[in-house]
């Protein structure tokens, strides 16, 4: 009896063990391995996981630190431009010329066209049955003349004085044809640079033949080019009187066009 039950415990502990090993041993080689495969697959996804999306978001972070840095220089660019501007436009102000209006004399012979934001003037009027336009520019200043230097001589003393560019064209009917004056007018002197009969025709690209240099010619015909334009109004007390007025837009026009860069870099 002591034998069988002996026989009963030994079989209850060893049969559970040769069943699980056999059903393991039944078990193909592929589903096992399959097993073995799933269970490494599964840590080595989720490793590339962990590595892909880390380097990913570091990535980001150095982005969002470049892109803050240079965010932070423009700001800190503009707004230092903004109160150069600042300091320059108060200096502007500053300039009786910014402020000051020129009064038109009551003889002035022209009509003035002066549009803002515009460099030039246009003139015009009529003198019998003839049309005369006049083009001025913003005036060229010279250098400093030097208080030491006491040469005087001809062709010169205009190199250290203010003057202003004007184009005059006198027209005839309604041809379009027209005689076109280069003038350099300094204070209290006019000096005729060019001269030629401008077709209507003719396009920009086409250059009319200007003649000789106006110096070149014969003084009697420089004389009568002179009175020629001076009774069409183009005469020192003109020409004196455009210096006042182009000083004074040219300042004008330098304030509003610092005004117009510090509103667009404060966009």
């Amino acid at each position: 009896m002591a034998i069988y039950v002996i026989l009963r415990r030994a079989s209850s502990t060893v049969l559970p063990l040769v069943s699980r090993r056999a059903t393991s041993s039944a078990l193909p080689l592929a589903s096992r391995s399959a097993l073995t495969s799933s269970s490494s697959s599964s840590r080595t996804f989720h490793s590339f996981l962990t590595n892909r999306f880390g380097n990913v978001k570091l990535s980001h972070m150095k982005i969002t630190t470049v892109a803050r840095k240079s965010f932070a220089t423009k700001t800190s660019a503009d707004s230092n431009l903004t109160q150069v501007l600042d300091s320059e436009i108060n200096c502007a102000l500053e300039d009786d010329n910014a402020q000051r209006e020129i009064e038109i004399p009551d003889d002035f012979p022209f009509e003035i066209e002066d549009n803002p934001g515009e460099r030039t003037i246009q003139l015009k009027r009529q003198y019998q049955d003839e049309t005369i336009k006049v083009q001025v520019d913003i005036p060229n200043v010279g250098p400093e003349e030097n208080e030491g230097d006491d040469d005087d001589h001809d062709g010169e003393k205009h190199d250290f004085e203010a003057s202003i560019p004007l184009v005059v064209s006198v027209f005839k009917g309604k041809s379009g044809v027209c005689l076109e004056f280069g003038v350099t007018a300094f204070p209290d002197e006019i000096s005729i640079d060019s001269l030629s009969v401008k077709q209507s025709e003719e396009s920009e690209e086409q250059l009319a033949y200007e003649g000789p240099e106006f110096n070149d010619l014969d003084e009697n015909l420089q004389k009568a080019f002179h009175k020629y334009l001076e009774i069409r109004g183009i005469k020192p007390s003109t020409t004196n009187f455009l210096q006042e007025y182009m000083f004074s837009k040219d300042h004008k026009e330098y304030l509003e066009w610092l005004k117009n860069l510090k509103n667009f870099v404060e966009k």
